[in-house]
């Protein structure tokens, strides 16, 4: 599975020194992705001295595979927020993301990155969501947004009624990083791809573990996703979910604005130019569900194969890819400091799959935060109270957790493992002289490595879409040989056998 956007030649960068073990930094950020770009292109135009470290390659992983939808109107969150917030935080929301979409906006204008500037829809697919439309409308009506309700949102299938906020944005999001990378380089600061942060020990001055040497800063910033530190048990705040999106050529016309639905199950809708020049492709996304907890994530792709073709006849695949976002239990990301890290260790995470103008109010906040900035909406954020509503939701998500990691043991202890290796595509869990293990064959080469997540235990699970094993406790994901992809961990899965 390759996305659509990471189907083109890798981000090349400039020449620069090679990484060195021991060198020190006024700022170390890790990730690569939207958030690490912009944070660290943030500072070094500040005139700090930075390194940007990325375990495997420039937006391999959330931005490079997201939908780059970069929109105010977000599904049905500005009133779930408001179910669990207060109208002093969703207020404080929307004017962060606000200020991050015209940020990234004026930055695509003044580098050239081409961007179509589109209406996006929050729609009903069925009739039982024309309530939460109806919702969705009032609560961004109420918080400052100029939306419309519409009862025809221009789709070539039924809906009942969408929510409307004209001019909005999308691009590809790998011209945007290449921007931000070229800019950031030429500015003197210092991107090393293929060097893995394995640990911070955060007493001045702030020492970093990479699996390349130990390196030194002032701060660090971790915009990875999921913090790779348990620091503040953000595993235990965040949901971690897999979602899947297919492009295609289309005969006809296909509708051009930005959609998704407000109900179950999720169907995302946008186009973008074909790279061969021929018109547009639609992009089409959705099947969300718990990272590691579906029994067949290929059976999800399939669905939304099916749902295509039904709705757009004669629509020819183009790609297929899966994309990891982290829910946050009381709907709002996390910005900032690191708890019990001196003020030296920062993070950003939880973006609910709205990582566009999340991921660049977060890299704001966060130099303003380093700099001395002053931005009342980062301070109300940062000071939010947390409802009941949002604790229930955490218990119930982490009651789940226990319950995957209670049946992921019980499972691999009592089962056992086929005389035969698994047919190709296939992998299994079992026990190996009483310790759980995990066997698989892809390209017909069959591997055993342990089946137990090396981050808090979790027992893997085999995901039949990507050929890769993902721990179902907090969505840390290996490669058929082991290889950690991605995740709060920091190492591989042990080889077996």
């Amino acid at each position: 599975m390759k996305s659509l956007w990471l189907d083109r030649p890798p981000i090349t960068l400039a020449e620069q020194p090679p990484f060195e073990a021991g060198a020190t930094y006024d700022d170390i950020v890790v990730g690569a992705g939207l958030t690490g770009l912009t944070t660290a292109l943030l500072l070094v135009r500040a005139g700090r001295r930075v390194a940007l470290l990325e375990a495997r390659s420039i937006g391999a992983v959330t931005t490079g595979n997201t939908t780059a939808k970069l929109s105010l109107l977000q599904g049905t969150r500005l009133s779930s927020i408001l179910a669990s917030a207060s109208t002093a935080t969703a207020s404080a929301y929307v004017e962060g993301n606000r200020e991050g979409r015209d940020w990234l906006l004026r930055y695509c204008v003044d580098h050239g990155v081409p961007v179509q500037r589109r209406d996006a829809y929050t729609y009903a697919g069925t009739r039982d969501g024309r309530e939460a439309v109806r919702r969705e409308y009032e609560a961004a009506r109420s918080l400052g947004l100029e939306v419309t309700f519409e009862d025809d949102a221009g789709l070539p299938f039924e809906s009942h009624g969408a929510v409307r906020l004209a001019d909005q944005g999308q691009f590809d999001p790998m011209d945007v990083l290449e921007a931000l990378t070229r800019d950031f380089t030429a500015r003197g600061g210092l991107l090393y791809e293929g060097v893995r942060v394995q640990g911070v020990d955060a007493r001045k001055p702030a020492r970093v573990k990479t699996t390349k040497g130990d390196v030194f800063a002032e701060h660090v910033i971790l915009a990875t996703g999921i913090p790779i530190l348990d620091r503040g048990l953000y595993f235990a705040k965040l949901t971690p979910q897999r979602s899947y999106a297919l492009a295609y050529r289309v005969p006809g016309a296909i509708p051009s604005g930005m959609y998704v639905t407000a109900d179950e199950p999720t169907r995302s809708l946008r186009t973008t130019p074909d790279p061969a020049g021929s018109g547009e492709l639609l992009v089409v996304g959705g099947n969300g569900h718990e990272v590691g907890r579906h029994a067949s994530p290929q059976s999800q792709v399939d669905d939304l194969e099916a749902w295509t073709t039904t709705h757009f006849p004669g629509a020819e695949r183009t790609h297929v890819w899966s994309a990891q976002d982290y829910e946050s239990h009381n709907e709002i990301p996390f910005v900032g400091w690191l708890p019990r890290a001196h003020g030296r260790a920062f993070v950003a995470t939880g973006y609910s799959k709205w990582g566009m103008t999340n991921a660049v109010a977060a890299a704001i906040r966060l130099s303003a935060e380093i700099l001395g900035g002053n931005l009342p909406w980062a301070d109300q954020l940062g000071h939010r109270i947390t409802r009941p509503q949002s604790l229930v939701e955490g218990a119930i998500a982490n009651l789940k957790v226990g319950a995957e990691a209670t049946r992921g043991w019980v499972a691999a202890e009592l089962g056992s493992l086929p005389d035969a290796p698994p047919a190709e595509g296939e992998g299994v869990v079992g026990s190996d002289g009483g310790k759980p293990v995990a066997v698989c064959t892809v390209g017909g080469i069959t591997r055993t490595v342990s089946a137990v997540c090396s981050h808090l235990g979790g027992i893997v699970t085999w995901n039949d879409a990507e050929r890769s094993w993902d721990c179902p406790l907090h969505g840390s994901r290996y490669s058929a040989d082991g290889t950690l992809l991605e995740g709060p961990a920091t190492s591989d899965l042990a080889p077996r056998g």
